[in-house]
C-alpha cells in the first residue's frame, strides 16, 4: 500500500471515529453535524422509514452516515447470513438481524474502534442475539470463504483505497448463489477523477466514487453476474446515490460480458 493510500485510509478512520464519539457523547440526541462529516440531507437516517428508526436505539440511528437503505433492497430472508461492510454504529446490521430472524445471523465489519464500541453498545440496547461485529478492513474480510448469503454496504465502498480487493473479497466470502445489495455513490461516466474531486472530498464520499462503467467492470472482473446499478437521487452534480445488485454464480466460472446488465436509468454510458 502506498503512503498516499495509507494516509487516505487513516483520514477516513479519523473522520468516522470522530463521528462515533460525537454520537456517544450526545447519547443519540443529535446526529453528527454536517460540518464535521461533510454530509448533507442526501445522507444519514432520513434514508430510512420512521418505523425502522423507531425500532432501534437512538444512537444507532444518529450514527447513520450512509446514502441509502441497503436492507430495503437486499430482500433478506429468514435464516440467511448477512454481512455489512463498514457497519458503523450498526443500523443496517440491526435491521438485517430482525429480517433474518433467530435462525439467521448478521455480521458487521468495521475498522474503527470507536464505531465498533458504539455498535456493540447498540446491540446490547437492541437485545440482538444474532449479531456479531468484527474488526477489520473491507479489503481483507476476516471470514471464511462461502459463509455469507448476502453482503450489504451503505456508502462505504467509495471510501475504500483498493476497490478491486473489496469486490474480490466480497465474492470470496459469498456462498455460491449469494448476492449483494449495496447503496453507494457512483459518478456519471463522463466525469474524470479530477472532476469528481472538485465536487467533494474523499471522506465526504464523493472524490473516491467509481463511475457507473467502472463499478460494472469491477464487479464483473471479480466474477459477479446479473449486475444492476440503479441511481436513486443526486448527491452532487453528476454524482448519484445508487443501488447496486449482483450475484455470485452457483459455479465459479469466470463471468462473461453477456451476463452483465447495464441498467443505468439516467446516467453513464
Amino acid at each position: 500500500m502506498t503512503e498516499q493510500t495509507t494516509d487516505l485510509r487513516e483520514t477516513v478512520r479519523e473522520r468516522y471515529a470522530a463521528a462515533a464519539l460525537k454520537v456517544s457523547v450526545a447519547g443519540g440526541s443529535a446526529c453528527c453535524d454536517p460540518q464535521a462529516t461533510e454530509l448533507d440531507e442526501n445522507f444519514g437516517s432520513t434514508r430510512y422509514g420512521s418505523d425502522e428508526r423507531d425500532a432501534l436505539p437512538a444512537e444507532a440511528v444518529a450514527a447513520s452516515l450512509g446514502c441509502g437503505n441497503p436492507t430495503a433492497v437486499a430482500e433478506l430472508r429468514e435464516g440467511e447470513r448477512v454481512l455489512d461492510l463498514g457497519s458503523g454504529g450498526g443500523i443496517d446490521v440491526l435491521l438485517s438481524a430482525r429480517r433474518v430472524g433467530p435462525t439467521g445471523k448478521a455480521y458487521g465489519l468495521d475498522m474503527t474502534e470507536e464505531m465498533l464500541a458504539l455498535a456493540l453498545a447498540n446491540r446490547e440496547k437492541a437485545g440482538a442475539t444474532n449479531v456479531e461485529f468484527l474488526k477489520g478492513t473491507i479489503e481483507a474480510i476476516p471470514l471464511p470463504a462461502h459463509t455469507i448469503d448476502v453482503v450489504i454496504s451503505n456508502c462505504v465502498i467509495n471510501l475504500s483505497v483498493d476497490k478491486p480487493a473489496v469486490f474480490a473479497e466480497t465474492f470470496r466470502v459469498l456462498a455460491p448463489g449469494g448476492r449483494i445489495g449495496v447503496s453507494d455513490v457512483v459518478a456519471e461516466d463522463h466525469l474524470t477523477a479530477e472532476q469528481r474531486a472538485e465536487r467533494g472530498d474523499y471522506v465526504g464520499c464523493i472524490a473516491g466514487a467509481l463511475s457507473f462503467a467502472e463499478y460494472r467492470a469491477g464487479l464483473a472482473a471479480a466474477g459477479f453476474t446479473d449486475i444492476d446499478i440503479a441511481p436513486t437521487h443526486e448527491v452532487a452534480d453528476g454524482m448519484h446515490s445508487a443501488i447496486i445488485r449482483a450475484t455470485k454464480p452457483t459455479t465459479t466460472e469466470p463471468a462473461t460480458s453477456s451476463a452483465v446488465t447495464t441498467t443505468n436509468r439516467c446516467c453513464g454510458s
